[in-house]
C-alpha cells in the first residue's frame, strides 16, 4: 500500500496554479490542502465570527489569527509545502507560510516567475526546489512520490 501524501498549496490566489497542479497530479496518492482562497472570506472571518472592529488593524489582526489556526495546522500536517509567489500582488502571508514551513522542517518547494528570483532569494534559499511553472511542481511531486 502506498503512502497518502499531504501537500499544502500556499500563496497567490489570483491564478489557476493550484488547479493545474491538482489536475496534473490527479493520479498520485496526494491530498491537497490550502488556506482559505476566498479573499473576502479570509479577510472578514475575524469580524464575522468575533464582532466588528472600528480600527482596521484589529479587524486584520482577528482575521489573521483565525486564519492561522487553519494554516499552521495544515502546514504541520503536510508532507510537502508548495508556496506560490505571483508577480502582481504582495503576498506577505505566503512569505510567512514559507518561513513557518521551513522552521517546522517541512520540505518546501517555491513557485514563482524568474523575475522574482532576486526579491525572493532568502525564501528560495530555504526551499529544496524552486520552480517557475506548475508543471514543474507536478513533476517534482511525481518524482518524489512515484519513483
Amino acid at each position: 500500500m502506498s503512502k497518502q501524501w499531504s501537500v499544502y498549496l500556499s500563496g497567490e490566489i489570483h491564478s489557476d496554479w493550484r488547479q493545474r497542479i491538482e489536475a496534473g497530479a490527479a493520479d498520485l496518492p496526494i491530498t491537497f490542502t490550502a488556506p482559505v482562497t476566498d479573499h473576502g472570506a479570509s479577510d472578514n472571518c475575524g469580524v464575522e465570527i468575533l464582532g466588528a472592529e472600528e480600527n482596521s488593524f484589529w479587524k486584520d489582526h482577528k482575521g489573521a489569527q483565525i486564519n492561522a489556526i487553519r494554516t499552521r495546522t495544515l502546514i504541520r500536517d503536510a508532507d510537502v509545502v508548495v508556496v506560490r509567489f505571483g508577480d502582481q500582488y504582495r503576498q506577505w502571508n505566503a512569505a510567512f507560510e514559507a518561513g513557518f514551513a521551513a522552521a517546522a522542517g517541512k520540505p518546501l518547494v517555491v513557485l514563482h516567475p524568474p523575475e522574482l528570483q532576486h526579491a525572493l532569494k532568502e525564501v528560495d534559499a530555504a526551499a529544496l526546489a524552486v520552480a517557475s511553472d506548475p508543471a514543474q511542481i507536478v513533476e517534482i511531486l511525481r518524482y518524489a512520490i512515484a519513483k
